[in-house]
């Protein structure tokens, strides 16, 4: 009987204790909050526009992100702060069909890495590499 309330006195006084290292639901929601702000002010900081800044950060709370960004717009205006250009370029969405063509967003369709693109304007000469002719007097076999 003693053990049995020793064990519920620990339990009910280790069950308020944030020494256990367990975040509770509010903690969870402040620090995704912050993580939204802070996604924000950086993109407003780099001059990246709330739609890009939604389309990098799909996770994180879009109503955070704009709040951050709002923060740092009116902070950036009152001291005269300039844009800090990115280094690390958008990532370009997939523009490949499912049909495993591959086009550009602009129809043109794109080369692999070893060949050349034509130029505008340049006539085509000759043939560079011309197919092979058949040895045995033009017959298939």
């Amino acid at each position: 009987m003693q053990k049995a309330l020793i064990l519920i006195l620990c339990g009910l006084a280790l069950a308020g204790c944030d020494q256990l290292g367990i975040e509770s639901p509010a903690q969870i929601a402040a620090v995704k909050d912050a993580e939204g702000r802070a996604i924000g002010s950086a993109c407003r900081h780099s001059g990246r526009a709330l739609e890009d800044c939604y389309a990098l950060n799909k996770k994180a709370s879009k109503a955070a992100i704009f709040s951050g960004w709002r923060d740092m717009d009116a902070y950036m205006r009152e001291n005269h702060i300039e844009n800090v250009a990115p280094t690390i370029p958008v990532p370009q969405t997939d523009t490949k069909k499912k049909t495993g063509s591959e086009e550009s967003p602009a129809g043109n369709s794109e080369k692999p890495a070893g060949v050349p693109a034509k130029k505008e304007g340049a006539a085509h000469t000759a043939i560079e590499h011309p197919l092979p002719t058949p040895t045995n007097g033009g017959k298939m076999v």
